[in-house]
């Protein structure tokens, strides 16, 4: 089963399957927007920003593994430094002035990565730390010793 093909007067065919259709993240450059919302999660391991737009819907995203860092080197505040600025690179096309940042983890990347969004050039608008807290659930785990 190939795609069908529909011939127009003029000679010319049209494909009617999913070449037509513009793929995910090619259209969203014409998409204007002012403010948006930078997401951090810095865990233990790896430091991961994404940004999206006001409603949640993501525009770019990078972490540390996907710069290049491996092993122990992805939690460091270099790492997540280098994460925020590929992702403003990314982001950059679409007019982003403004962010509003939401803080995840309690990892060592949280604030380099603050201030790395701050030098790109964009306005700060508020920081949130959104770690989750147990309200007292079952036992935790025990505490790792090095």
């Amino acid at each position: 089963m190939g795609k069908k093909r529909v011939i127009k007067k003029g000679g010319e065919s049209s494909d009617t399957g999913d070449a037509a259709k513009p793929k995910s993240g090619e259209g969203r450059s014409e998409h204007r927007m002012v403010r948006g919302i930078a997401h951090i999660e810095a865990t233990y391991n790896n430091t991961l920003i994404s940004i999206s737009d006001e409603h949640g819907n993501v525009i770019g995203q990078s972490s540390a593994g996907a710069i290049g860092f491996s092993g122990t080197k992805k939690a460091t505040p270099f790492a997540a430094a280098r994460v925020a600025e590929a992702v403003i690179e990314k982001v950059r096309r679409s007019g982003l002035q403004e962010v509003i940042v939401r803080v995840k983890g309690v990892g060592s990347g949280r604030d380099s990565a603050i201030r790395a969004l701050a030098n790109q050039g964009l306005t700060i608008v508020s920081i949130k730390d959104i770690t989750p807290l147990p309200h007292n659930g079952p036992r935790a785990k025990k505490v790792r010793r090095v």
